[in-house]
């Protein structure tokens, strides 16, 4: 009888060997399109989802981004929710968008403590009706907790610049900061609009990093790379403020030194000119993608067609996307709609 259960265990032991491994899956992005707006999701090897922001109000965009979420990624909700900024066209979104997929987790910088012009109160309002009040404000040097999938390389999530400040800095703290006279900057008007007080991440997946600044604008980028650099250089840097020349300071984008860059721009919104020429000149560059040409400028100052998700000011709103191998080593980013996909290698080194 011993000999029959230890005859039936081993042969039991055999199927379950032979049985297939899940394969390990690696990390997603996609750059869903809300037309000069942003809304771009994460999925984690964990299948954990990030949203970071939520386009304009209305249902067009809630929709892109929920069929994305839904059909393309495969998920059922969002795990988090991150609003940069309290601008239209990055939380404006939120409320159409809890009604097509459920939302778990909220993330935000805090709101400010007077009224503050730029900040529409109707939609705050809003964002805290959807929220019921219960938001986890973020400050540099925080993070989200991640799920980490077994056998997979740590993945992680770092805020570097909120509300203003910069790792290493105290609420309150001055907008423009002493360098060196050799940095590349020249300090500007100080900024008093949300977009200074952009929440701006790193998101790591072993040797690979992004970068993601929401709006934040010329004089606080500065703040993160001089005197010393807070941020390192990464693999992807999506283009701060849609390409905007008040943001996408030449002193942050030399010392990221980013493979490929990522522009969430509209038809005729952000793809400034001056922006795009200093993205296009970081040493290292190998790829410039773009949500959209924009129809004010030249080729020479926008992407190359293969590398736009839309052509014309009338769109579908085709989005980009991003898949990083299990092992992080490597990456690809493609326009589905195009059949478009370039291969990159992961920076092994980031300073």
């Amino acid at each position: 009888m011993r000999k029959l259960i230890l005859v039936v265990w081993a042969l039991l032991m055999i199927g379950i060997s032979a049985q297939p491994q899940s394969p390990q899956k690696g990390l997603d992005i996609y750059w869903c399109d809300v037309e000069g707006g942003a809304a771009t999701l994460i999925v984690t090897p964990a299948g954990e989802s990030i949203l970071v922001d939520s386009g304009w109000p209305g249902e067009r965009d809630a929709a892109r981004i929920a069929k994305i979420a839904r059909e393309v990624a495969g998920l059922k909700q969002i795990d988090h929710h991150l609003t940069s900024h309290w601008h239209t066209d990055h939380f404006g979104g939120i409320s159409a968008l809890v009604q097509q997929i459920p939302v778990k987790n909220f993330y935000d910088h805090g709101f400010p403590a007077l009224p503050v012009s730029d900040i529409p109160p109707e939609l705050v309002e809003a964002y805290k009706r959807v929220t019921a009040g219960k938001t986890t404000v973020l400050r540099p040097g925080d993070g989200i907790r991640l799920k980490q999938a077994p056998g997979s390389p740590p993945v992680s999530l770092k805020v570097v610049a909120s509300h203003g400040v910069v790792l290493g800095e105290k609420d309150g703290a001055p907008q423009v900061r002493a360098c060196s006279p050799e940095a590349k900057h020249e300090a500007r008007a100080i900024d008093t609009s949300d977009n200074a007080r952009s929440l701006a991440f790193v998101l790591s997946f072993g040797d690979w990093q992004f970068f993601d600044a929401g709006d934040l604008t010329w004089n606080v980028e500065h703040k993160l790379v001089c005197p010393r650099n807070l941020v390192g250089t990464v693999d992807v840097y999506q283009v701060t403020h849609h390409g905007m020349d008040i943001s996408n300071n030449p002193a942050l984008v030399e010392a990221l030194r980013p493979r490929v860059a990522v522009m969430n721009n509209g038809a005729s919104k952000g793809g400034s000119p001056a922006a795009v020429r200093i993205v296009k000149a970081s040493p290292g560059l190998q790829g410039f993608f773009a949500l959209h040409r924009n129809i004010q400028s030249g080729p020479e100052d926008n992407a190359s067609p293969e590398l736009t998700a839309n052509d014309e000011e009338q769109c579908k709103g085709e989005y980009v996307k991003l898949a990083v191998g299990p092992d992080s080593k490597s990456y690809t980013v493609s326009i589905p709609s195009k059949g478009t996909t370039r291969s990159y290698t992961t920076a092994r080194i980031h300073r």
